[in-house]
């Protein structure tokens, strides 16, 4: 059983809060920046259940990208083609403001390019994506004025060492980030504007009234502030049942450091649902959960057989064919996926604003989902 507040925790910590934002990840500490620069006087707290961001923010594989060739192709398959290059339009955006914000010193930005490969049975796939290199490279060029982005790359399948891979795609824009660092430059630079943080606090349930919300808590606490911005992503529907936002459980691993490891850049494989990448002498690989889309539709985190087999034998087979490789550790995160990519980002009430559902690239857009946040909550005040 948790204490009651004293008068001297509630008068000095919970009173005259402009602003709750709900959920410490990209996103909401971005929010939170944001108000604070666009309103110095403004009071902001941000209220975080875990010692850590638990989500996605601090447990991604760090991947700066926006969209490979199949994914934008599988995409095209269920929404319109300005629906599609409107949202990687969005991705490049968020990564920029995430580049500027924090600079790339400080989040370890390295643009090494990302890749996509494909296995011999895949060769019809590799091959409808290679005819929409020169295409999907003209709409790029619009989207974020650079040109051939998308290159042919089979030339450096040898050099990989991947087993069985007989096609490779480049895009040349991508990169990739330190996951930690970025998060821990997020939360300085919060410090830094005046942000105050709060950790270990579960909010459980929003009661909007007409001058405040109360923000009630696992420690029976009801904090008390004039707008409540709520950024918990792939757990938004603990709080919001009626949101369209589906938690999916995604499983990664990152090996012993590999003596002598020379593969650089990003990887996508099956349309993105794998992916892997070099990390200070190390690979780190995850995904699978298309191969158990229910049980993997989970808030809870944890490893399952089955997809770590997956991944071990793409470790084994394909990355790293023949070498012995042992694995340092496993961990999931929860991404916030639904019917469409795009996030949602509204205001429910007067006083109740959301900004959730990254799609599983919220490294891309959560830097523009929080600001886009922060000004809907700002309109309202």
């Amino acid at each position: 059983m948790y204490p009651s507040l004293s008068y001297w925790e509630r008068e000095t910590f919970f009173r005259n809060i402009d602003v709750a934002v709900i959920g410490s990840g990209i996103v909401g500490l971005t929010a939170a920046i944001h108000l604070r620069e666009l309103s110095p006087g403004l009071r902001v707290v941000v209220i975080e259940r875990g010692t850590l961001p638990l989500g996605a923010s601090t447990r991604n594989a760090g991947f700066a990208c926006f969209g490979s060739i199949s994914e934008l192709l599988d995409d095209r398959s269920q929404r319109s083609g300005e629906e599609v290059w409107a949202l990687v339009a969005r991705r490049w955006q968020g990564l920029k403001r995430l580049r500027e914000r924090l600079g790339d010193a400080a989040i370890g930005y390295e643009e090494n390019g990302g890749y996509e490969l494909f296995r011999a049975e895949e060769q019809a796939t590799f091959q409808r994506c290679a005819d929409h290199v020169e295409p999907f490279n003209r709409e790029l060029e619009h989207v974020i004025g650079r040109k051939a982005v998308y290159k042919l790359a089979n030339a450096q399948i040898p050099a990989t060492g991947f087993q069985g891979v007989t096609g490779l795609l480049l895009n040349s824009a991508e990169g990739q980030i330190h996951t930690g660092r970025m998060m821990h430059a997020l939360w300085q630079l919060a410090r830094d504007k005046g942000v105050e943080m709060y950790n270990g606090i579960e909010i459980t349930q929003l009661e909007t009234q007409s001058d405040e919300i109360l923000l009630h808590t696992e420690q029976g606490w009801a904090l008390r502030c004039s707008q409540a911005l709520v950024a918990t992503n792939g757990f938004a529907r603990r709080l919001l049942p009626e949101l369209d936002v589906q938690p999916a459980r995604n499983q990664v691993l990152i090996t012993q450091p590999i003596p002598g490891l020379k593969l650089k850049g990003c990887f996508h494989y099956d349309r993105g649902y794998y992916y892997f990448r070099d990390v200070e002498g190390r690979i780190l690989l995850g995904g699978g959960r298309n191969l158990d889309p229910q049980e993997e539709a989970t808030d809870q985190f944890g490893t399952t057989p089955l997809i770590q087999e997956a991944l071990i034998r793409l470790l084994h087979e394909v990355i790293l064919p023949g070498r012995e490789v042992e694995v340092d550790t496993w961990w999931s995160g929860i991404l916030g996926i639904g019917p469409e990519k795009a996030p949602i980002i509204k205001r429910l009430n007067d006083r109740l604003s959301v900004s959730v559902r990254m799609g599983g690239m919220g490294v891309a857009i959560g830097s523009l989902v929080g600001e886009e946040g922060a000004e809907m909550v700002l309109s309202g005040t």
